[in-house]
């Protein structure tokens, strides 16, 4: 049993991980649907969150359908950080998340996310000074290393065990990768290896297959995997791998009318969160992904992005889900 402080996840948890513009409300409600066991916030400013930030505050709001649910926060400075904690914690959340992980550019230059991958004596001091404030588990979500030359997660994860994280999700890249080239997981598994390790290690980066996830257990020894991209449009990938990992069989690809059910409720949920206007127009981000492959898509994806009417897109999906071909996953 995988546990984060008092939390049990079971045997081998899969993690929705944090997207932005992604992994909002409506999202995850598909994928806790489809099985995701442990999900989280898009990432969060902690200056947004001091300055009472409208786009900022939102993404503090959870269901408890959604739950365990963690809030994560980045940041530059220590003490916004820990201001940003103590507001965080009144959405009263399972976990509190940091993240050492964002390589974009807007964020990891102006020291926060990977780039206090640079500056390890910070990360730590920060992660203690939360720690110390929080009444949840902390944990931690980071890369590789900065680049090539500077592969420390060895010493981040002896280091933020020690100060007292409660698990440790490692993305295979480095900062300077971004988010190109095959994900690396031999030092995610060498963090695991390690005897000193005593805290859940989850692994990021590529999986999008039941296959893959259960090579990444086997071969590395993960207590899980955290899963981003791979979600996107297609929720139904936890269920995908909890039935392989228990059986060793792969479910049939789900029909154009459990793809369109899904795509619906998305839908749904994003208007019951935020109104029907702007429901629509947040949804629209996600057509594209959930009928991938599908043939004559430009069309059809053109009616869905284009309707302001609710009905509209209704009949448009309807229509959709009479198709008897499935998508040709790329």
């Amino acid at each position: 049993m995988v546990r984060i402080g008092s939390i049990e996840l079971g045997e081998f948890p899969l993690l929705l991980a944090p997207m932005e513009d992604v992994s909002d409300p409506p999202f995850r409600y598909v994928c806790k649907q489809n099985g995701a066991d442990l999900m989280y916030t898009e990432f969060i400013p902690s200056e947004g969150l001091i300055r009472d930030a409208q786009k900022s505050i939102q993404k503090l709001d959870i269901f408890d359908y959604e739950r365990p649910m963690g809030i994560q926060l980045y940041g530059s400075e220590i003490s916004s950080m820990v201001r940003a904690v103590q507001i965080a914690l009144e959405a009263k959340p399972d976990l509190i998340d940091i993240n050492y992980g964002c390589p974009v550019k807007k964020v990891a230059c102006k020291g926060a996310g990977a780039g206090l991958l640079q500056d390890i004596p910070k990360m730590v001091k920060m992660t203690e000074e939360i720690i110390r404030i929080s009444n949840v588990p902390v944990t931690v979500k980071t890369r590789l290393g900065w680049d090539d030359s500077s592969k420390n997660i060895l010493e981040v994860a002896e280091r933020l065990q020690d100060i007292g994280i409660a698990a440790l999700a490692i993305h295979g890249r480095t900062r300077a990768q971004l988010y190109k080239g095959p994900a690396d997981w031999t030092l995610i598994g060498d963090v695991k290896k390690n005897p000193r390790m005593k805290i859940p290690i989850f692994g990021n980066g590529d999986v999008d297959t039941p296959q893959k996830a259960k090579e990444m257990r086997e071969r590395y020894g993960v207590d899980g995997v955290m899963i981003g991209r791979g979600s996107i449009g297609n929720p139904w990938i936890f269920r995908e791998i909890r039935h392989f990992m228990i059986s060793g069989q792969l479910l049939a690809p789900p029909t154009m009318e459990e793809r369109v059910e899904n795509c619906r409720t998305h839908l749904m949920k994003a208007i019951e969160w935020k109104g029907e206007k702007l429901g629509i127009l947040e949804t629209r981000r996600h057509y594209a992904n959930y009928f991938k492959g599908l043939p004559d898509i430009r069309s059809v994806r053109s009616k869905l992005v284009t309707s302001e009417s609710l009905i509209e897109i209704m009949e448009t999906l309807d229509d959709i889900s009479l198709r008897k071909c499935s998508p040709v996953l790329a």
